[in-house]
């Protein structure tokens, strides 16, 4: 059974480091040496031997990893240097016996940082190691150990952090002293990956993360309750449905996209297309009348409703017919079409997915927000989202807005972004794990609306529809990638690539 990547508050993995030290029983100063084990393991992977290594270590466990990672260094006949950043007589019990295990067994140069004066002279292909603080820290570092991280971060050395870089919280740093915080190449983060890391404000700190599992108890991992999780392709697998042979296109669901305007009905195109290539049975476009010529030449499969303007909607059927709509892509913000949304939204009944300038008439018509359906899927990108719930002064405030107002309006929010978060109404948070760079391209949003259309017309509830269609749309651009490269990645090539999604997808059943 696939265990999903719970992620947990700082306060929490050390209770659940705690609960592995009492039941597995093993010693704490045992599972730091697991943890540096794995830690070597990665370095020898990674780095050739030639390269110098320094080391520069706190007084408390995260220091203790670093003083167990020096000592096996030297073990595999690597030349590790030690750096102590002394601000504190007073160092843990696990630093202690590191310590000494490191001068008993070793000849690791030992070296004591009084001042920054202190600070070695590096090389270019010198790599440092940070081992100054851990997940715990709860305010902003100043003093001795912020010269030191400044000085790191000046020295335009390799940096990798052990847990988390030093300086940095594992949740909220909008507080935080940005100089004071350790920009790292990678961080190595034990079992789990911080909140933190997955905020765009802290790219430049965290670098390229790794998730290095060090054994801690399933048991208590299940047990203790977060709203955070990060979603992989085998939780996704397990919400597929599954095709029987005498299965027919009634069975998919019946979708129906309202939106384009005059110049921009590629929007709707693309949509169509997506939610056509996701597997939704039946599509139709309710589309200005002057669109539908385009839509029936782009999307033969795809039928077309025409508006009886003909630039843009200004009224929308929301018939029983249909098993789910998107509205949004193209649409325009004009007042005809926003006064359209609001008497669409009080008839409503089914599963509903609002995007692009859908978003932008309900930011400039908020009262329309008390009217959203039971069930509604929001796919705003950050800008919009500042429209509607107000502007956040970092991600993690975004965050909490976000699951706010999902809580307040009973809907699911997409925020769309490299780690595009999805909240319910339970205050639950969901981040997506595929996806790429490249994806930044226009169209790229509206063939994610169609994504989660279709499998809100196939049957999905709308959490199910929001995460399967994200991690989905992530996983073709990364098909896409593979085949193009970044830059030349456009919204056709996603669509395209849904059906290599799906059997990436399938392969983890």
């Amino acid at each position: 059974m696939h265990l999903r990547m719970k992620i947990f508050s700082s306060a929490q993995i050390r209770e659940i480091d705690d609960y592995t030290i009492r039941q597995e029983p093993v010693a704490s100063v045992d599972l730091m040496e697991r943890a540096a084990l794995k830690l070597l393991e990665w370095y020898r992977r990674k780095f050739t031997r030639s390269r110098r290594i320094l080391i520069f270590a706190g007084p408390g466990n995260n220091g203790g990893d670093g003083l167990a990672l020096a000592r096996l260094l030297e073990e595999e006949r690597y030349e590790p240097e030690l750096f102590y950043v002394h601000f504190s007589d007073t160092t843990s019990q696990d630093w202690k016996i590191n310590r000494e295990r490191l001068q008993k067994s070793t000849r690791v140069p030992f070296r004591i940082i009084d001042s920054a004066e202190q600070f070695p002279l590096t090389g270019p292909d010198d790599v440092i190691i940070d081992a100054i603080f851990g997940s715990g820290l709860s305010r902003p570092v100043t003093g001795l150990p912020s010269e030191v991280i400044r000085m790191i971060n000046q020295s335009g050395r390799t940096v990798i952090a052990i847990d988390i870089p030093s300086g940095l919280m594992g949740e909220d740093n909008t507080s935080n002293d940005y100089d004071s915080i350790v920009r790292a190449d990678y961080t190595l983060s034990f079992q789990f990956p911080k909140l933190s890391f997955l905020f765009r404000e802290n790219e430049i700190f965290v670098g390229e993360w790794v998730v290095l599992p060090i054994g801690l108890s399933p048991g208590a991992i299940a047990a203790i309750n977060t709203p955070w999780e990060l979603v992989e392709k085998a939780h996704v697998a397990s919400l597929l449905k599954k095709r029987r042979k005498f299965d027919h296109k009634g069975i998919y669901g019946h979708a129906l996209l309202i939106g384009g305007s005059a110049g921009k009905m590629g929007a709707l195109v693309l949509a169509a297309r997506a939610a056509l290539r996701t597997g939704a049975g039946l599509v139709s476009c309710h589309v200005p009348a002057g669109g539908g010529v385009i839509m029936q030449c782009s999307v033969p499969e795809a039928m077309v409703i025409s508006d009886r303007e003909n630039d843009y909607i200004s009224g929308i059927d929301p018939t029983e017919a249909f098993d789910a709509f998107g509205i949004g892509p193209g649409m325009g913000t004009r007042k005809e079409s926003g006064e359209a949304l609001g008497r669409f939204l009080l008839s409503c009944r089914n599963p509903v997915v609002i995007d692009a300038d859908a978003l932008n008439l309900l930011s400039v018509n908020k009262e329309y927000l008390d009217c959203l359906p039971e069930k509604t899927i929001l796919t705003p990108h950050p800008k919009e989202f500042e429209r509607l719930a107000g502007r956040a002064a970092s991600d993690f405030q975004r965050l909490e807005k976000q699951v706010e107002f999902s809580v307040r309006y009973k809907c699911v929010v997409v925020l769309k972004g490299a780690f595009t978060s999805v909240t319910d109404s339970s205050g639950n948070v969901w981040f997506n794990s595929s996806g790429n760079p490249g994806m930044a391209t226009a169209g790229s949003g509206d063939v994610l609306t169609g994504m989660i259309l279709s499998l809100l017309a196939q049957g999905y509830d709308t959490v199910n529809a929001a995460l399967a269609g994200v991690c989905l749309h992530g996983l073709a651009g990364d098909v896409a990638a593979e085949k193009l490269s970044f830059e030349a990645i456009i919204a056709s090539d996603i669509v395209e690539s849904i059906s290599g999604a799906y059997r990436r997808i399938r392969e983890e059943i």
